[in-house]
């Protein structure tokens, strides 16, 4: 494929401006996907939060993200073009991240696979084609976030996400204004004092099970080449990682589309309210309007969530705690 890991000038809205530090040329890569693609829609799953310091989207709808490869950091930038995609990357992760691009938008995900059977989805579907279910490739990377957003507010994860990430991770590799951070190795994790946890407002018990999950990353790392219900059990065999923090994993690692969501405060309600007018369904109905989906629930989820057919709040934002100051 032309162009194809040929060190070359990064895509034009790529281009850094001068650094008093030169940066290595990135190595590119340009790929066509057999259809339409949305950039925000497919990769929007992997920002945690708006300050996520691993991942960036920019107003013209192209993307940078920092990962940990099995071969070292790097940092990928993705940008639409023309119904092309070009993409550049950097640092020793640089060559995989390239070489993994297809997978990851989409590529083996087959959006013609799901039948809708409620007229909410099918409007959803139509006006939604660019949506693909991505996949990473990449266990530590999701389980980690999946674990600090168990039981708290969104704000609260994202907080404990950033903190973390900036005072143990790295620098990414490519240009410095990027402002990107590779999220720490699972040694790294490993040595995080109980106290610095605390500050970034991760309880123990959230801890400890990130603690327990690093001690054997590379077997949860397998998962990602495993079937749903193989990697869902190969995750859940870590006590503190439930069906809740292993379908929201495997979503983004494994682009898993029947791995659905239970367990989750405001899913069932969204999916009750969107399907039959319920919007105090639980757990077992929800499973039960999703059943004509099966394979493929989670896309069913995801569209319901971008009809923007939510229903209205009833309470309060719920407060977030800082056990900070415990």
């Amino acid at each position: 494929m032309a162009g194809r890991f040929a060190p070359r000038s990064a895509p034009r809205a790529a281009v850094p401006h001068q650094t008093a530090t030169p940066v290595p040329a990135p190595l590119t890569r340009d790929w066509t996907p057999q259809g339409p693609l949305d950039l925000r829609l497919v990769l929007g799953p992997l920002r945690r939060g708006p300050a996520d310091p691993t991942f960036r989207m920019s107003a013209d709808g192209s993307v940078r993200r920092a990962s940990r490869t099995p071969e070292g950091p790097g940092t990928l930038h993705v940008v639409a073009r023309g119904g092309r995609i070009e993409a550049a990357a950097w640092g020793p992760g640089a060559s995989w991240l390239l070489d993994q691009l297809p997978t990851l938008l989409g590529e083996a995900d087959d959006p013609a696979a799901f039948t809708p059977r409620h007229r909410l989805l099918a409007v959803t579907h139509h006006r939604r084609p660019g949506l693909r279910l991505l996949r990473t490739g990449l266990v530590m990377e999701s389980l980690i976030p999946s674990v600090l957003e168990q039981k708290v507010t969104t704000d609260e994860a994202y907080r404990a996400w950033r903190l973390l990430v900036r005072t143990y991770g790295e620098p990414a590799p490519g240009p410095q204004e990027y402002g990107l951070y590779v999220m720490p190795d699972a040694r790294t994790w490993s040595l995080i004092p109980s106290w610095e946890w605390h500050r970034a407002g991760v309880d123990s018990k959230r801890s400890a099970t990130i603690l327990r999950a690093v001690r054997v990353a590379r077997r949860m790392e397998e998962a990602a080449a495993m079937e749903l219900t193989e990697a869902m059990t190969r995750l859940q065999a870590i006590p503190g990682i439930g069906p809740w923090t292993a379908a929201e994993t495997l979503q983004r690692a494994n682009g898993a589309a029947d791995a659905v969501t239970v367990g989750d405060l405001h899913l069932p309600g969204i999916v009750g309210h969107a399907l039959v007018g319920n919007r105090n369904a639980d757990d077992e109905e929800m499973l039960s309007l999703l059943a004509p989906y099966e394979g493929q629930r989670h896309r069913a989820t995801r569209l319901i969530l971008l009809s923007d057919n939510t229903p209205a709040r009833r309470a309060p934002r719920m407060q977030p705690r800082n056990i900070a100051r415990l």
